[in-house]
């Protein structure tokens, strides 16, 4: 049965949680951006390209999938701008929907997605470092829980380092991709630029064409982050979708230049067959220090995405948890009187995030976990038919241009993920909404010791 909604209007809504509110625009748009471009900007060319059947079709899969991103993210700001507070998606979905919605959307990103993510990122991260040190599978293991415990109490000791730590992790990633674009348009040889020209339909088909595109989705998920973080930014109504915006815009230009650049320097049959294009581009362009470069680039992306990830990520079990409706919700609850930073959320991202690291079982977990997010990600987006008619009272800073197209086109992108996942991957769509129920019983549970 559906919750009794009791949104305010937003001049009368709390200061969410006692959290200080210290993080600025340049901060949150350098979130989206060290979220967003993680490991997929040096390796998702390949299967783009070859899905898209030409360099033409290749680079509008990225423009595509980023303008479907965009279209999303228009859409989730208006209802961020009208829902400034901590928590995000569970916040949107628990005031749009239900508290039973919104409980089972956190229970799948608290226990599964974030820490998942996380030690797949860490694991990736000590992978590239074997480039320059050789490590046993053990001792990558311990880098990588390491590097988990190392984030965590940077980011308990102030949210104000984590954000900044983002700002500079984002610049110092931008350096080597900015490097590749430049001398990959003035070295290259092959004839990138103008093949990608040349508008060619040759070899295509609708359903690899859509493949592209579902590459390029993935590439571009994870910027709904900084939502989870509304309730801390200094000015949420102006700085949450200039942030989420001008990050994304500013990602969908580097991908679709990177992606040019590096067919202008390798051919694209090479592309295609290539594991790693990006670094197969730099060795081509600066020899064995192209190499260098590119392992480094990749260590400092994933670094900045492993900390926007869990800098933002444990907004969700924490909100949560202050509404009491997380387990132990008076302990994870719980802020640090110094630093004004959530402890014991970070604790139990960071635990999870290690046990599966030593299981290693994260990739499954993320794998399951990744169709659901996207059912409750459409949910939320087409939450904003709710918010225009049950709540126009509202009336936030800012709206969504063209509506509703705009938000009719994001819907679109993500039930198109949603079949896609359906048709290719049937039995993980199936774990990933068993692994969702099972968090029912587990809100029966709280919502019935709440009322005893």
């Amino acid at each position: 049965m559906q919750q009794t909604v009791k949104l305010q209007p937003k001049e009368s809504q709390p200061s969410n949680q006692n959290l200080k509110k210290q993080v600025g625009a340049l901060d949150a748009i350098t979130m989206v951006i060290g979220i967003v471009i993680g490991s997929g900007i040096f390796f998702k060319s390949s299967p783009v390209f070859s899905n898209a059947g030409s360099p033409f079709l290749g680079i509008m899969a990225w423009i595509i999938g980023g303008l479907l991103t965009v279209a999303s993210a228009l859409t989730i700001s208006e209802i961020a701008t009208a829902i400034p507070k901590t928590g995000g998606l569970f916040v949107y979905i628990k005031e749009l929907y239900s508290e039973k919605w919104a409980f089972l959307f956190g229970w799948v990103q608290s226990f599964i997605y974030v820490p998942g993510v996380t030690a797949a990122l860490s694991i990736i991260f000590v992978t590239q470092a074997t480039f320059f040190i050789p490590m046993s599978d053990f001792t990558q293991k311990i880098l990588a829980i390491s590097l988990i415990f190392f984030l965590i109490l940077v980011n308990i000791a102030s949210t104000k380092i984590g954000s900044k730590i983002q700002v500079v992790a984002t610049i110092a990633k931008l350096i080597p991709i900015v490097i590749i674009i430049a001398f990959g348009f003035m070295k290259g040889t092959v004839g990138g630029v103008s093949e990608v020209s040349k508008v060619s339909l040759s070899g295509a088909s609708l359903a690899g064409f859509g493949s592209a595109i579902l590459g390029t989705l993935w590439a571009y998920d994870g910027w709904v982050g900084v939502a989870n973080m509304a309730g801390e930014l200094k000015n949420p109504s102006k700085d949450l979708p200039k942030s989420i915006i001008l990050g994304l815009s500013i990602t969908m230009i580097i991908y679709v230049l990177i992606n040019i650049a590096i067919i202008n320097v390798i051919p694209v049959d090479a592309v295609i067959a290539s594991q790693t294009p990006a670094s197969d581009a730099a060795v081509l362009m600066f020899g064995k220090s192209g190499a260098i470069l590119i392992s480094a680039g990749i260590m400092i992306s994933i670094f900045g995405a492993m900390n926007g990830y869990l800098l933002t990520g444990v907004r969700v079990p924490f909100a949560m948890a202050s509404e009491g409706l997380f387990p132990f919700a008076d302990k994870l609850s719980y802020l640090h009187p110094q630093s004004n930073t959530p402890v014991l959320a970070f604790v139990l991202e960071g635990a999870l995030a290690v046990l599966y690291v030593m299981s290693g079982s994260f990739e499954v977990l993320t794998t399951l976990a990744m169709f659901m997010v996207w059912f409750f990600f459409v949910m939320a987006v087409a939450g904003i038919f709710v918010l225009r008619k049950k709540f126009s009272h509202l009336n936030p800073a800012y709206k969504v241009p063209f509506y509703p197209f705009v938000p009719l086109v994001g819907i679109a992108g993500g039930i198109y993920i949603l079949l896609s996942t359906l048709v290719t991957d049937f039995k993980t769509a199936v774990l990933g909404i068993l692994i969702t129920a099972l968090g029912v019983p587990v809100y029966n549970h709280i919502t019935k010791s709440k009322r005893a």
